[in-house]
């Protein structure tokens, strides 16, 4: 029931994504001493849930143009900082920064869907 609502879906998607940045932090932050290691990040939420979700345009009728075709998985970019001379690119300061957007998007995912709930117990008549 709840999986055809888009706000739903949609908090939905925002958490995993944040789990993955978090994953591709922590393994950003482990191989902080590993020679000629790159770091990696994940593309911003807002352009991978767009390209999955195809809503820029929706084709209501067969003659209309429609913007999907662009793929749903989420890709890893390569960091363009600098370089230690070992050839690592892993800054532990820019990784806290990343932990800590992961961590806030995560909690805005997480109020997203308790507002969205809340919402739909009072359309219902129950109290949150």
């Amino acid at each position: 029931m709840l999986d055809g609502l888009e706000t739903i879906r949609m908090a939905r998607a925002m958490t995993a994504h944040a789990a993955e940045r978090t994953k591709v932090i922590a393994g950003n932050v482990a191989n902080a001493d590993t020679p000629g290691f790159r770091a990696r990040d994940l593309q911003p939420f807002s352009e991978t849930y767009r390209r999955a979700a195809g809503d820029a345009l929706r084709a209501t009728r067969a003659g209309h143009l429609d913007a999907r075709g662009g793929a749903a998985s989420v890709r890893i970019a390569e960091d363009q900082g600098g370089r230690a001379p070992n050839g690592n690119s892993v800054s532990l300061e820019d990784e806290m920064v990343r932990t800590a957007e992961a961590k806030r998007q995560h909690d805005l995912s997480l109020a997203v869907y308790r507002s969205s709930l809340n919402m739909l117990r009072s359309a219902i008549g129950r109290k949150g």
